[in-house]
Formats: C-alpha cells, structure tokens, sequence
C-alpha cells in the first residue's frame, strides 16, 4: 500500500501544506472543524507520520507514557485505544506499563519511563498509591504528567475523569425509585478518587429519598473472587438482607453475579444487581447487566490531547483542567421490577 504524505491530504481537501500538518499537530491556530476534516482524511488515506524523522528534528522521543493498574481491564484497554488513536495521529508512540494495582510496581514504571525520557506520562493512580512524591518529582524536573480516571489533587496539572458523583447518584436512585430500601454498594480501595466520589453520589442519593446510610452495607474489596466471596457472606449474614448491590465496577458485578447464583440468589427476584463501565459483555449475560456509561474511549482520547498539547507548549501559561465527562445509566433485566 503507497504510503500517503502530508501533500496527498492537502490536494485532496484543497489546502495548504502548513495547514493541514498545523492540524495534524493539533495547532489552536486551526479551528476545530478543519482539524476534524483533516484527521478524517488522514485516516481515510492511511496517512502516518513518520516519529524516527520527527524525533531527529524537534530533539524529543515523540513518545509518551501510559501506567494503567491492568490491560486486561476492559475500560483500560478502551482508554489505551483512546490514547493511541490521538497519539499516533500526531506522530508519537505509546509506550504501556501495568501497575497491577502495586504502588512498588508504579513506582518502578515510572522510574523506567522517566529513563526512557518519554515525552510526557499518562496515568491512572493504582489501587495501593496512597502519596505521589515519585509523580511529584517528575513533575518538577518538567515532565508534563495527566491523570485519567483515578488522580492526585496533590500534582497541579490536568485531570480528565468521569463523573463519577452523578453517576453513583443516578444509579442509587433507579434502584431507589425500583422499590429497594437495603442497597448495599461493593467500592474499590478508599484511597482511590474514583471510590470516594461513587460513595458520595451513593450517600447522596440515599439522603435525597429519606433511606439511612448504613455503614455495614459499604464493603471495600479488590478483584479476587476469595475477598469478593467474603465481601458477599458479610452482607449476607446482615440482620437485614440487601435488596439490591450496586458495585464500583462491571467486574466486580460480574464475580458478584457468579457468586449470588452459587448461592441461591436469583437475581433480580430476591437482589438487583448493577455495575458502573458498561463493558459489552453487560448486555449479553443473563440476567443482562443495568450499568452507568464510563466513557472509556473519550477519556483516553480527552488526556491525551491535553498532554500532547502540553508536549508541545501549545500555551506558555496552561490553565489546567479537570475535565468532567458525563455518563449515562443504561437500565436492563439486572435490575427490573418483578411482579407477581
């Protein structure tokens, strides 16, 4: 296949050389909607710059971090493709690491990305990281660093995250307005942003509908089907039986779903039952999952742009941003109202 040039994209929209590599760059000198056409064409002409020429000249890697706690996270690996599609377009490689939910194992990526002098790092905060001074020691020596999905407040830069508040609300209050009193919420670590912002839509929600929050019904656990089976005979050896479980994530649902069936647990007639990502699969399990929307994809597409523009000092002075994304609750037989 002929490799497409930056002169190929601009006889075909009948631009300007400059124009169209100023676009491809992400310039703010290019409005939007050309940027747009021009990275559509880009794609439809298999157009790829070239990052071995352009590292020669602009003395850079042209290649950037990524630390995720694991890949094989469906929302991660979303958030990855997210990442790579808007770093390719603009000529940089993607380097990946896993934390695997270790703040030791974070560490030690960050030390080897900073070795590798990467242009700017990506990161989502593992499960275990409870301060940042490897983070804040980069950040100091120039290293443009973004926080996706899970962050520090204690580095200024920018932040790109779900909302994770209103979505915690919005599904508190389906299962609230389905009829359930006792809704038990599975978080993940309460180290994690995203863990203290779904408790607090949780909490909100309740409050709004007069129902008393009961610390007994929060349960902390990790990924493992032996804390996840532990987590689920505490809540049911409770006085009071949850009449519903929304958890932190689809993956915790889904240990979830496997182990209320081994325990004689129909759902949704005797518990309801949501997660918070919206993995495909969500829809095709029996019963099929009631879920929010994590915009996974937006979200890597989102921080990376902001560090790409950070990269190439689009703006001398950033005023840094914490982007909020929205989600969306998509309701199915997890937690439908059974009727006699």
């Amino acid at each position: 296949m002929e490799i497409a040039t930056i002169k190929d994209i601009a006889k075909a929209l009948n631009l300007s050389t400059s124009t169209v590599s100023r676009a491809l760059r992400g310039s703010y000198e290019i409005n939007p909607e050309t940027k747009r056409i021009v990275l559509e064409c880009a794609e439809k002409l298999n157009y790829r710059p070239n990052p071995i020429a352009l590292s020669l000249k602009e003395n850079r890697s042209r290649a950037i971090g990524v630390v995720v706690p694991e890949i094989d996270n469906p929302f991660f690996s979303q958030a990855i493709n997210g990442i790579e599609s808007i770093a390719y377009n603009r000529g940089y490689h993607v380097v990946i690491f896993q934390s695997h939910e270790s703040y030791d194992r974070e560490v030690v990526n960050i030390q080897h990305l900073a070795s590798r002098r990467v242009d700017g790092v990506l990161i989502s905060l593992s499960g275990q990281t409870t301060h940042v001074e490897h983070l804040k020691e980069l950040h100091s020596k120039g290293m443009p660093i973004v926080f996706f999905d899970r962050f520090s407040d204690e580095i200024n830069t920018h932040k790109v995250v779900a909302d994770n508040y209103q979505g915690a609300f919005d599904g508190t209050e389906h299962l609230i307005k389905s009829g359930k009193k006792y809704i038990a919420h599975l978080a993940a670590s309460p180290t994690l942003s995203i863990t203290r912002e779904r408790i607090s839509g949780y909490q909100a929600a309740l409050e709004k509908h007069g129902i008393p929050y009961n610390e007994d019904f929060v349960k902390y656990c990790n990924f493992s089907i032996e804390d996840m089976e532990k987590v689920i005979d505490e809540l049911l050896s409770q006085p009071i039986l949850p009449d519903a479980i929304f958890t932190v994530s689809d993956r915790l649902a889904m240990a979830c779903l496997k182990i209320l069936k081994k325990r004689n647990i129909r759902i949704p007639e005797d518990m309801a039952l949501m997660g918070f990502t919206n993995l495909k699969v969500a829809e095709l399990l029996s019963p099929s999952f009631t879920s929010v929307i994590q915009p996974a994809l937006e979200m890597g597409q989102r921080a990376a742009e902001l560090l790409l523009d950070m990269v190439e000092k689009k703006s001398k002075n950033p005023v840094y941003q914490t982007v909020k994304l929205p989600t969306e609750l998509i309701i199915r037989d997890s937690t439908k109202i059974v009727t006699d």
